[in-house]
């Protein structure tokens, strides 16, 4: 295996990694928290509503934004430490 391939091999090792990662925090904060851990959370008061209720309605949506947010930092930031940065 060449250095090339070795570099591009590693750089998607991280890439999917990171992907991965940002998965499964959507997915606990989208189905954990809002759906599987509602009763849970149901008597801690957010606003007026119980936290279940708040993770459901605007917390995955707030994660969700702030996941795509990392995302984008964190793939510069690869990008530029396997000097494939545009």
């Amino acid at each position: 295996m060449t250095s090339d391939q070795a570099n591009a091999a590693a750089y998607w090792k991280a890439n999917v990694r990171l992907i991965t990662w940002s998965l499964i925090v959507w997915a606990l904060v989208s189905f954990g928290f809002a759906i599987l851990l509602r009763p849970m959370l149901a008597g801690i008061s957010v606003g007026g509503t119980d936290l279940g209720f708040w993770f459901a309605q605007q917390g995955s949506i707030i994660a969700f934004i702030g996941l795509i947010f990392f995302y984008a930092w964190k793939m510069n930031r690869l990008d530029k430490q396997f000097g494939v940065e545009e």
